[in-house]
């Protein structure tokens, strides 16, 4: 017979798409991982896993058995819920996609979210729009703060949490002639560091400067947000920030804070969840609580 600990395993795996990291997240050796996802190989008979030197890909009857392995996993875990929720407590692991704009909002959301519901564990896995809505359906991750156009409707639900505008972020001596705001005309101008080509609020600064005609002058490429705002603090370069961050973060000493304008640009950021029978109380709190606060 099947153990739950063995469809966990396998969960791991399609997760990391790697032994060893996959056998470190649950807690068991390597050697270990391996011989139990054999063993349940042996069991039913079929191979789930294409080897070769490294991890290949599940089989087709692997993929098969992880789509069923994620609906008991996630019915296992409503039930955990549901059974702590009728002790009055709300409780389990929630895991929040964000696209990486929105990290500072997910963090004070879930500030909120942890005075009312301190036995909830939140895990804020920073990602790019296209991974939250692939892993949103896979059951990856239990909820996702991304930009509204970047999901389909399909046994989803959003709500609407913002609009995120920009701003630039500049060394005082580069933005020395300009008092609260600037055009984007003219920060084109300046040395920007940018989030990566693939992140979707790259691609988003790329087309407002496209509409406008403009070439920005772009000296660095990056991931995150950490190193376009060190680059401004040295002097270095300039960058462009959702104003939601800068809020969230404050003043950092030796740089300017300006709003972009001409034209004004507002893009729609809610939070996604997943239609499905039973919800994770997890869910539902977290679901509860933006519906409050947009009250």
């Amino acid at each position: 017979m099947i153990e739950l600990k063995d469809l966990q395993l396998l969960a791991a795996l399609a997760r990391h798409q790697h032994f060893a990291k996959a056998a470190q997240d649950c807690g068991i050796s390597q050697p270990a991982f391996s011989m139990r996802i054999r063993n349940m190989e042996d069991k039913l008979g079929v191979s789930i896993v294409r080897r070769a030197n490294r991890f290949q890909g599940l089989t087709e009857e692997g993929q098969m058995i992880l789509s069923r392995t994620r609906g008991i996993l996630d019915d296992v875990k409503a039930l955990e819920q549901e059974i702590a929720a009728s002790r009055g407590q709300v409780s389990g692991t929630l895991v929040l996609g964000v696209v990486p704009t929105a990290t500072a909002y997910a963090a004070q959301l879930v500030d909120q979210l942890l005075s009312l519901h301190p036995k909830i564990l939140p895990r804020i896995e920073v990602t790019t729009s296209l991974a939250i809505q692939r892993r949103l359906y896979d059951g990856t991750i239990d909820a996702g703060i991304t930009y509204d156009d970047s999901l389909g409707r399909d046994m989803v639900t959003l709500q609407s949490l913002y609009d995120e505008t920009y701003v630039l972020l500049a060394p005082q001596a580069m933005v020395t002639g300009f008092e609260r705001s600037i055009r984007w005309a003219e920060a084109a101008e300046l040395p920007l560091c940018l989030l990566d080509p693939q992140m979707q609020n790259r691609r988003i600064l790329d087309r407002v400067f496209d509409d406008l005609g403009l070439k920005p002058t772009i000296v660095s490429e990056s991931s995150g947000f950490m190193a376009a705002m060190v680059m401004a603090r040295l002097g270095s370069a300039a960058t462009i920030l959702p104003h939601a961050l800068v809020d969230a973060l404050g003043d950092l000493d030796g740089t300017r804070v300006l709003a972009l304008v001409d034209p004004d640009q507002a893009r729609p950021i809610c939070i996604a969840t997943l239609d499905r029978t039973p919800e994770l109380t997890t869910v539902r709190a977290l679901k509860t609580l933006v519906a409050d606060l947009s009250r």
